[in-house]
């Protein structure tokens, strides 16, 4: 099904993709367009340290290197689908109701960078860089208040790596990461959450000639790690549709 203007980029669905997709049509379809109706949601702002392991080469050099993670999505549970189940079509409305939590973050996300490396040089080697994720699917195994999630996306990373030991290196790769997650709802506007999280990137060998081929695994940069401890934040937004 072709998802709805506005969530096709990136999307995170808890339990059924069937819901948030008839959910996401009842918000941004022309019956609801025409009411501008204002609807208020909470969206969790996340934000915390990150320690990336770029293994290979790097690794080898120097094992760790840091930064931070970034996450923002909406987070429709199910106090809001009951005060908003007019915007859920009829004949779905009770499949939606007895779903379970639905988080899916809109178009406009994705320009914001799913983790930032700021890593200066403490040993050999310092890098900076960012990885987007513009897409990605979420399946939560657990529900709130510890709830244990399961997520998988398409990622997007460029990196500049400068080193006393290793050749300079702009890295520029796609890959595809799985993760998982636990989260503690301390209140309800505010969560703690532990990760990690494994990408894994068409491999490229450091130095300046590797961003236009292939490397061979021993010499290049194909998988990297992160372990991460998010702040969450939910803050309700109110928008017109």
């Amino acid at each position: 099904m072709t998802p709805a203007p506005g969530v096709r980029n990136r999307r995170k669905v808890e339990r059924s993709a069937l819901p948030l997709c008839l959910l996401v049509l009842g918000l941004l379809g022309p019956g609801a367009a025409q009411a501008q109706r204002r609807v208020t949601a909470p969206v969790d702002f996340a934000v915390g340290p990150a320690a990336f392991f770029f293994f290979g080469p790097v690794f080898a050099d120097q094992p760790v290197h840091t930064g931070l993670k970034l996450n923002v999505e909406a987070v429709l549970d199910q106090d809001w689908l009951k005060k908003n189940q007019a915007l859920i079509p009829r004949q779905y409305r009770a499949q939606a109701l007895k779903s379970g939590e639905i988080r899916f973050a809109p178009a406009v996300a994705a320009l914001i960078p799913d983790a930032l490396i700021i890593s200066p040089k403490y040993k050999n080697t310092g890098m900076y860089g960012a990885t987007w994720k513009p897409l990605g699917f979420g399946l939560g195994l657990t529900p709130s208040p510890v709830r244990l999630s399961l997520d998988a996306g398409l990622l997007l990373t460029y990196v500049y790596l400068y080193s006393d030991t290793l050749p300079t290196t702009h890295f520029l790769r796609p890959g595809a990461q799985l993760a998982l997650d636990l989260e503690f709802q301390l209140a309800k506007s505010f969560l703690l959450s532990v990760g990690w999280a494994s990408a894994l990137y068409v491999p490229q060998r450091l130095g300046p000639g590797g961003l236009l081929e292939v490397g061979k695994l021993p010499d290049s940069v194909f998988h990297v790690g992160q372990a991460y401890l998010l702040f969450h934040f939910r803050v309700p937004v109110t928008t017109r549709i």
